[in-house]
């Protein structure tokens, strides 16, 4: 055994499991597009004030886990912790803004976090994101919630929940600021929590300690102090879900784990999955471009978690069986058969027809056993009598019925198009 291992905390996939990881990450890009979002790929590292600034210095994902590091022209450099700040400076830094609105941009792989690995919480870990720039339409708020619901739907989830809030624009939360800031000055807090009170007091609101909790229960509410344009923009987001029938529940005490939400915000939680059931969530970011130094344009997006949505796939039975599987698989038993095995192994492909074969020096009994462990929909023994005639038998693996006993290559080729 190698004394290399995967450093801790990390997802890591591999056959059959990463066939599922796929299905499901293509699964939730797939919504993305058809909604008409269009790929960003974004650097694995960014300079550190890109998240420092942009998701904010009282998040424990700038304060507590961030990889940062210094490189060797002395620059400081982090992994990325999330997606949308990433999306934000390319935003800038390509003029993408100045351009047809909204942009509409999808992004997906993995991201870093130095938290205590358990399950469903990695330091590497995996999400597809979609940002939409330029416009602060209910409708868009509406639209980036259902190509996630859409996707939870394409995957067959049913046991998950959408949890949504606003928190307001600038005038609400300043009101609202005041006054909790007043009810927080009168509560026992430690030295760390009172400082990250007074850099962003909402962050209270998330804290997951029980006596933090219990002290923060009768705190003043983002949602009572919304004014009146912000009150009309969330009524307008919940007619809508209403109207499109995306079940939801306003949940006042959620405020997402990052400095930059405004406005609307949700988060999807699966109750199958224990501690660690939010799933995906996101919410609109008003002013975050113009905080990275670019124009003051709204946007608002989210960001799936594919491991904790393959995990409540595989909680719930949804995922289809036989994921990735080749259409054929060639079982060649001499020397000539397998040069004439490899040539027809070749002219399938070509044709967009998954296929294997069996490699090494193997009779019918091996050869046939390497065909069963494939997976493959089909089979087709090779030897000297397909040699001769040219033509050889289909074979369907899992009843073993023989489809045709008759097909040339040609006819092959064809037989199996027709079934892509």
């Amino acid at each position: 055994m190698s004394k290399f291992q995967a450093p801790k905390g990390v997802s890591e996939y591999f056959p059959p499991n990463s066939n599922q990881f796929e299905y499901v990450r293509d699964q939730l890009l797939r919504t993305a597009r058809l909604a008409g979002y269009n790929l960003i790929e974004l650097p694995v590292f960014e300079d550190t004030e890109v998240f420092t600034r942009g998701v904010g210095e009282s998040t424990d994902v700038v304060s507590k886990e961030m990889y940062t590091f210094e490189d060797r022209g002395g620059r400081s450099i982090t992994l990325r912790p999330e997606g949308t700040a990433g999306v934000m400076r390319a935003v800038i830094e390509h003029n993408l803004d100045r351009g047809q609105l909204p942009v509409k941009l999808f992004y997906t792989g993995p991201f870093f976090r130095a938290e205590r690995p358990q399950a469903g919480r990695y330091r590497q870990f995996y999400q597809v994101g979609i940002e939409a720039i330029g416009y602060t339409d209910p409708e868009i708020d509406v639209e980036v919630i259902a190509v996630a619901d859409s996707a939870f739907k394409a995957l067959g989830l049913t046991k998950y929940k959408l949890n949504i809030t606003s928190l307001g624009d600038t005038e609400s939360r300043q009101a609202h600021r005041k006054d909790l800031m007043k009810y927080i000055a009168g509560l026992d807090l430690d030295e760390a929590t009172s400082a990250r009170a007074q850099i962003n007091p909402l962050r209270l609101f998330d804290d997951k300690r029980a006596e933090i909790k219990e002290l923060m229960a009768k705190a003043p509410l983002l949602l009572d102090y919304l004014n009146k344009d912000s009150v009309q923009h969330f009524e307008a987001v919940k007619n809508i879900l209403n109207d499109i029938g995306i079940k939801y529940q306003v949940n006042p005490y959620m405020v997402r784990g990052l400095d930059y939400y405004t406005g609307t915000t949700f988060e999807f939680d699966h109750e199958m999955l224990g501690a660690q059931s939010g799933i995906g969530g996101g919410g609109r970011y008003d002013g975050l471009m113009n905080s990275l130094g670019g124009s003051d344009v709204s946007g608002i997006g989210f960001g799936l978690g594919v491991d904790r949505i393959l995990m409540a796939c595989q909680a719930e039975g949804s995922l289809p069986d036989n994921l990735n599987q080749i259409e054929l698989f060639i079982a060649p038993i001499s020397h000539p058969a397998k040069a004439l095995a490899f040539k027809l192994l070749t002219q399938l492909r070509i044709a967009g027809i998954s296929c294997d074969m069996a490699f090494g020096d193997r009779a019918l009994k091996g050869a046939m056993k390497a065909a069963d462990k494939s997976g493959a929909k089909y089979g087709l023994v090779i030897g000297d009598d397909e040699i001769n005639s040219g033509m050889g038998q289909l074979k369907l693996m899992s009843s073993g019925e023989i489809i045709s006993s008759s097909l040339t290559p040609s006819e092959l080729i064809k037989r199996l198009g027709k079934n892509n």
